[in-house]
C-alpha cells in the first residue's frame, strides 16, 4: 500500500531523472568557489529572482539566520509577523544566534500592513532598540499557506524602505506565490534587499536553499554562513538537484494548487470547517481545517490515519494541516481524504 503523506511538501523524494543528474554532477570545493554545479545554481537563482548574486545554504532556516546576521548588529530589532515562520518555527535562532530583538506585528493578512510597520518604528533615542530589518513571509505557512498579492506585498516593502529598514523575504515557497498570482517571481523578489527560497519544498530537491541579494550583501553573507558552519565542500551533487528543480519543477506547482482546491472542496462538502484565506490573498498548496468537538482530536486522528497509510500534521488540538506536493497525484489525494473523512466520522 502506497503511503499518502500530507505532512509537508518537504517529504518528496528525487525521481529517476533527478537522481541521474545528482549522480553525474560536476563537483569541486565550494568553499573555494570551485564547485561548477554550485556556481551554476547560484547564477541561475540570482537571475530568476532579479538579484545580483546568490549563496547556496543548507536550509531555509540557515538562509534566514545568515540574512539576519548580515543585515543586523546585535542589540538591534527586527520587525516580524506574529505567526511568521522565522518567529515561531525556527527554534529562536534569529534571537539566540544573531542577538536581535523582535518587534512583533499582526500578519493576519499575510504581511503586516504598511501602517503597522510605520507605527512599530520607535523614536530614536537610547531607550529603544532600533529596528534595522523588516522580515516578510510569502507564501505564509501558518496563515493557511496564503499567497499575498504583489500589489499589497509591495506596499509593505515600500513602507519598510521609507522607514529606513532593509527588507528580507522569507520566500521559502515564493514560487508558489508567483504561481498563485500568475506573475513572474521577480514581482516579489526584485524589490527586496534579500530573499531566501527553499529547493526542498514544492520544488522537490533533497535539500538546500538560496539566499539572494546584491553582490555586496552576498559577499558579507559568506562570512555569516561560515560563522554558523554552513560552508560546503563538494556540494555540487545537491546543487545539481537544485538546478533540475528550478528548471523542471516550477511550472508544475499549479498542479499542487489544483489538488489542494479539490481537497478543500471535499472536506467542506463533508461538513468540516476549512480555513479560508483573507480577501486579497490566494490559496496555494496547503489546507487547514478544524475537527468537530464530537470526534477525535488531531493527535488521535493522526494515529488512526497512520494505521491506514495516511500521514498528516496535527498543528493544534483540533487544527490539521494538509500539504499537496509533486509526489501526490489526484488519485493519492482522494484516497488519503477518504481515509481522513472516514476516521473523522468514526467517533
Amino acid at each position: 500500500m502506497k503511503i499518502v503523506d500530507f505532512r509537508s511538501d518537504t517529504v518528496t523524494c528525487p525521481g529517476d531523472e533527478m537522481r541521474k543528474v545528482i549522480f553525474e554532477a560536476s563537483v569541486g570545493d565550494a568553499g573555494y568557489d570551485d564547485d561548477p554545479s554550485v556556481n551554476e545554481l547560484e547564477s541561475l537563482a540570482a537571475e530568476l529572482v532579479g538579484q545580483e548574486a546568490a549563496l547556496f545554504v543548507s536550509s531555509g532556516i540557515m538562509g534566514n539566520i545568515v540574512s539576519t546576521l548580515t543585515h543586523c548588529r546585535r542589540g538591534e530589532a527586527i520587525l516580524v509577523g506574529d505567526k511568521a515562520h522565522i518567529y515561531r518555527y525556527e527554534g529562536g535562532g534569529f534571537s539566540a544566534i544573531t542577538g536581535v530583538l523582535p518587534y512583533v506585528l499582526d500578519d493576519e493578512a499575510g504581511v503586516p500592513s504598511p501602517e503597522s510597520v510605520k507605527d512599530a518604528c520607535p523614536i530614536r533615542n537610547v531607550h529603544f532598540a532600533q529596528p534595522s530589518l523588516l522580515c516578510l513571509e510569502n507564501t505564509h505557512n501558518d496563515r493557511g499557506g496564503l499567497a499575498v498579492s504583489p500589489v499589497e506585498f509591495q506596499k509593505t516593502v515600500e513602507m519598510g524602505h521609507d522607514m529606513g529598514l532593509a527588507v528580507h523575504l522569507d520566500g521559502a515557497r515564493i514560487f508558489n506565490a508567483a504561481a498563485a498570482w500568475d506573475v513572474d517571481v521577480k514581482e516579489y523578489t526584485a524589490s527586496v534587499d534579500s530573499v531566501q527560497f527553499c529547493l526542498s519544498k514544492g520544488l522537490g530537491a533533497p535539500m538546500g536553499a538560496l539566499l539572494c541579494g546584491s553582490e555586496e550583501f552576498i559577499s558579507r553573507a559568506k562570512f555569516a554562513r561560515k560563522m554558523v558552519g554552513g560552508e560546503l565542500r563538494q556540494a555540487g551533487f545537491m546543487a545539481a538537484a537544485g538546478i533540475y528543480a528550478l528548471k523542471k519543477n516550477v511550472d508544475r506547482l499549479v498542479k499542487d494548487h489544483e489538488n489542494a482546491s479539490i481537497a478543500e472542496g471535499l472536506l467542506s462538502s463533508a461538513g468540516l470547517t476549512v480555513e479560508s484565506v483573507p480577501e486579497g490573498t490566494r490559496a496555494t498548496n496547503m489546507i487547514y481545517f478544524h475537527l468537530p468537538e464530537s470526534g477525535p482530536d488531531s493527535e488521535e486522528l493522526s494515529r488512526r490515519c497512520l494505521d491506514k497509510g495516511v500521514l498528516l500534521n496535527a498543528m493544534e488540538p483540533r487544527r490539521i494541516r494538509l500539504v499537496t506536493h509533486l509526489d501526490m497525484d489526484e488519485k493519492d489525494l482522494r484516497r488519503g481524504l477518504e481515509v481522513i473523512l472516514e476516521e473523522v466520522s468514526n467517533s
